[in-house]
């Protein structure tokens, strides 16, 4: 026995919100539902909506619990985040004050110190992925000094500089045609 659709719509009403509809996917299903409330067998509306008779019964299942709006694609929840509120306030004071040579064995914070950090400190596995785009949430960017070699000598770069010469010549001013 099929599940009966909510009996405060009806085909026409469906068919107006598919064409109001902004969402595409939205609007076949509605456009697929109409179909079942003007009598057309579950297979037909599965046909007409391009799907499989099981996805026709999930699509009126969720109109059922959500009414229209329960059709529209939504995101799916993913994986809660491991850092809690707490881990985060620990984290940015991490990073506000900085690291401590002596302790933390580094003079600034990179990705993998802190990940390594929030091992020590809560044995929190965290990604480098993850912990970026968690620091970037946080308002915080990745800046990086331009790397200078250990060996390099300024008055090197200074004498292998190509001077321009100091005075430019003036070009010869145009010549004025004689008049017949």
């Amino acid at each position: 026995m099929p599940i009966p659709l909510r009996s405060d719509f009806n085909a026409s009403q469906l068919r107006a919100l598919a064409r109001k509809a902004k969402d595409g996917p939205q609007a076949r299903r509605l456009l697929s539902l109409a179909a079942i409330y003007e009598g057309v067998s579950r297979t037909e509306a599965a046909r007409i909506g391009g799907v499989t008779l099981q996805i026709v019964r999930d699509w009126v299942v969720k109109f059922n619990a959500h009414g229209p709006e329960g059709l529209i694609d939504r995101k799916p929840p993913g994986q809660p985040s491991r850092l809690t509120d707490q881990h985060r306030q620990h984290l940015v004071q991490m990073i506000e004050a900085g690291p401590i040579p002596a302790v933390h064995g580094v003079v600034r914070w990179r990705l993998v110190d802190l990940i390594q950090w929030l091992w020590d400190e809560y044995r929190l596995p965290v990604s480098k992925q993850t912990l970026s785009r968690e620091v970037r949430a946080l308002g915080y960017r990745k800046l990086s000094a331009r790397p200078r070699h250990h060996a390099k000598s300024e008055a090197a770069v200074e004498d292998f500089k190509k001077l321009s010469p100091r005075v430019w010549r003036r070009s010869r001013p145009p010549r004025l045609m004689a008049s017949p």
